[in-house]
């Protein structure tokens, strides 16, 4: 059951992920979390550096969408300033908000990335429906209070992988 909550990849952050590799295995679209994935909780616009990596997956042929927890509002400016399309309350890890994106854009799990900085949510999400799950570290300590509470748990997720040998933080890997 722990299994459930293991990563496909593991890097860093989102800079450090080999999205050639992942267009190589078939994936064509990257759910990405918002909230200390891409950005830290409470910065209310994205980075230069962002668009910039946005724009280089776009033009590798990847579709992008931030699927996030957070509310339409919080989620808007990013949509807008980074041309991709939103999933906002999305009820991670429910399987809901995964299989109307399926649907809407006629994609299978085979062809799609979720990437997050929790277990609970984005990894635990993405693995009840075979999507490649990627674990990034969060960009910061800064949590919203119901994602502090996650974290909490995630402590224990953390080492029970890490008592099976299965899963070490800072161990990277594709």
């Amino acid at each position: 059951m722990i299994e459930n909550y293991m990563p496909d990849i593991y890097e860093k952050s989102i800079y450090y992920i080999n999205y050639d590799k992942l267009y190589k295995k078939g994936i064509r679209c990257i759910l990405f979390d918002l909230d200390n994935t891409l950005t830290p909780p409470h910065v209310k616009l994205p980075t230069k550096r962002l668009k910039k990596l946005f724009d280089e997956l776009k033009d590798k042929g990847f579709k992008i969408i931030i699927m996030s927890n957070s509310p339409k509002y919080r989620i808007e400016p990013f949509k807008t300033y980074l041309n991709v399309d939103a999933c906002a309350f999305s009820l991670k890890p429910k399987k809901n908000k995964y299989l109307r994106i399926m649907e809407k854009f006629k994609y299978k799990s085979t062809e799609l990335a979720a990437v997050g900085d929790q277990l609970l949510t984005d990894i635990y999400g993405a693995n009840k429906l075979d999507i490649t799950s990627i674990l990034v570290n969060p960009l910061t300590d800064s949590d919203y209070t119901i994602t502090f509470i996650n974290r909490l748990f995630e402590k224990f997720i953390y080492n029970s992988l890490e008592k099976k040998d299965l899963f070490l933080r800072g161990k990277y890997y594709e």
